[in-house]
């Protein structure tokens, strides 16, 4: 498919003479003032604008101005008899993305002058679509939460992400470690370049050593070749080492001098080298018991505590519970291309009285189960793993067959916490993990607040 040009002049040899030379590689409209132009504009999307600057009525920097208003703007270029270096420049203030004088006008020049400008707004737009698809993967957008707790956290990673203080992470398995990670890495100058993951649970010792630092060739047996570990990998990007807690005393110290020197040597080799990166760290053990225990340096222990956050276990915040597990719905419906959109009372119940001992992995796991085996529009607990329906602390107070959205479920939370409490709205609050301003709202939204 061609790509879309609309030539704008009053000179109709000029205008002809254009669409003659140009319609073999585009599909070439022409107009021959600005009002004609911005009717076109308004009707179709074209991807190129070349427009003569002496148009009647109105000048072709106010057209390109108009133009690059609207929500799928041309690549403008602007040509003029009465060239100069001033009007150039205005002429790109104002929005144009090229600028050729008719004078000198030669038609392999402008087809070479439309063809960059068009690569250039393409990998503008392409920019563009990555950065929202990795702010949608990595960024704060992709943790869901309402508690207070999950907004304070939120605050803490928006501050600390433009600096490069290192961040410890705590919490159980499964609370989004590594998420919140990402969203430091994505929210931080070191954006663009590398995050590098190193799960160090997963390695022996001697093989954690050679994956963080390199090796040499010959440095151990089986050392075939030179290996660049992932603190090289991670060269101005952020460092994540996940299961902090399992590395050995060898690897704490080179850790340990790492962080106070930004130095270290590759296996087998006595070359100092530097790395420039950011270090994110995470455990779901009791580092300061570790170091009582004289399994975890101390020193080590404060380097990589600049700044702690520890995730709470999702039984701390069941109202969120609702939230996760619709956005879990639709991405697992979109995945699977079911036609599932929503929970009866008795799964969200069963959901919201589950113990969630993995946390929200294992809640993420069991809609991705649900939405496999319904086989309607609404999972109910028959979808859910037995694991959960299992979890069930009573039965609900709708009936089964009745749809419960997550605002109805939010609501019944609401009222079970405040029968609970006996109308204590301060405890009410607390017991479902929100803070008192949203739960009065939320008082006012669902028409509670004579409770």
């Amino acid at each position: 498919m061609k790509p879309t040009l609309l030539i704008v002049d009053d000179e109709k040899t000029t205008r002809e003479g254009l669409r003659a030379a140009l319609e073999e590689r585009y599909d070439v409209y022409v107009a021959e003032d600005a009002k004609a132009a911005i009717e076109l504009l308004e009707r179709e999307n074209f991807d190129v604008m070349l427009t003569d600057f002496r148009l009647p009525n109105e000048d072709g920097m106010k057209l390109i101005a108009r133009a690059k208003s609207l929500p799928k703007p041309p690549v403008c270029i602007l040509m003029t008899a009465y060239g100069s270096e001033e009007l150039a420049v205005d002429a790109m203030k104002r929005g144009a993305d090229d600028y050729i004088a008719k004078g000198r006008l030669q038609i392999d020049e402008l087809e070479m002058r439309i063809a960059r400008a068009l690569k250039q707004q393409n990998l503008e737009v392409e920019n563009v679509s990555l950065r929202q698809q990795l702010d949608s993967k990595f960024g704060l957008e992709n943790i869901v939460g309402e508690s207070p707790v999950m907004k304070e956290i939120f605050e803490i990673v928006q501050q600390v992400a433009p600096t490069r203080a290192t961040v410890l992470l705590g919490g159980e398995s499964g609370t989004g470690k590594e998420l919140v990670a990402k969203a430091i890495h994505q929210l931080s100058p070191r954006a663009k370049q590398p995050f590098v993951t190193v799960h160090c649970a997963a390695l022996a010792p001697t093989l954690l050593e050679s994956e963080l630092f390199g090796h040499e060739k010959g440095a151990f047996t089986g050392a075939h070749e030179k290996r660049i570990g992932r603190f090289e990998q991670a060269q101005g990007g952020t460092l994540f080492l996940d299961e902090i807690g399992e590395i050995d005393a060898t690897i704490q110290v080179k850790l340990l001098r790492f962080l106070g020197e930004r130095t270290f040597e590759r296996v087998g080799s006595n070359k100092t080298l530097m790395a420039d990166i950011r270090l994110i760290a995470a455990t779901n053990k009791n580092l300061e018991e570790l170091v009582k225990a004289g399994q975890f340096r101390e020193d080590l222990f404060f380097r990589l505590r600049v700044v702690e956050i520890q995730l709470p276990p999702l039984r701390a915040r069941t109202g969120d519970i609702p939230l996760l597990a619709q956005k879990f719905l639709r991405e697992f419906a979109d995945e699977n291309k079911k036609p599932v959109n929503d929970f009866t009372s008795d799964a969200l119940q069963a959901l919201m009285n589950c113990n969630w001992p993995g946390n929200v992995r294992e809640l993420r796991t069991a809609i991705e189960h649900a939405v496999v085996l319904c086989r309607g529009e609404k999972i109910s607990a028959r979808d859910l793993p037995p694991s959960v329906r299992g979890g069930r602390a009573g039965e609900t107070e709708l009936s089964p067959q009745k749809a419960l959205t997550v605002k109805d479920a939010e609501k019944q939370l609401i009222v079970r916490a405040l029968k609970e409490t006996d109308g204590n709205r301060t405890l009410a609050a607390k017991r479902i993990g929100m803070s008192r301003r949203t739960f009065h709202r939320k008082l006012h939204a669902y028409h509670l607040e004579g409770f």
